[in-house]
């Protein structure tokens, strides 16, 4: 295998590496959304569109912090006890499930 050989394959797995993780963390904020969707007492289509919202609101910057900030604020304005401690903790538990969830399809 040639230089130019390991090269390419070198970026082909991160390529497909990044997308990977791409998609988990796509799938990871629909599952929290969903989830801090049933803390608010949304359902339905209500409970879909607001974890549109969270996926999209993950686009700002990147990490977590967009992502906390938007939920703890949105949970804070409906009077629901969850701590921050605990969605960082429901946050990871969700990555762990949506690498699980992409792995497998």
């Amino acid at each position: 295998m040639s230089l130019d050989d390991r090269q390419k394959a070198f970026e082909d797995k991160y390529k497909h590496d990044q997308e990977l993780q791409f998609k988990v963390m796509v799938r990871r904020n629909k599952l929290l959304g969903l989830f801090i969707a049933e803390l608010l007492g949304l359902t339905g289509d209500k409970a879909e569109e607001y974890a549109r919202e969270v996926i999209s609101t993950d686009f700002e910057e990147p990490g977590d912090e967009d992502v906390v900030r938007k939920v703890m604020a949105d949970i804070q304005n409906s009077n629901v006890d969850f701590s921050e401690h605990r969605l960082r903790k429901k946050i990871d538990e969700l990555t762990s499930v949506a690498k699980q969830q992409i792995m497998s399809e």
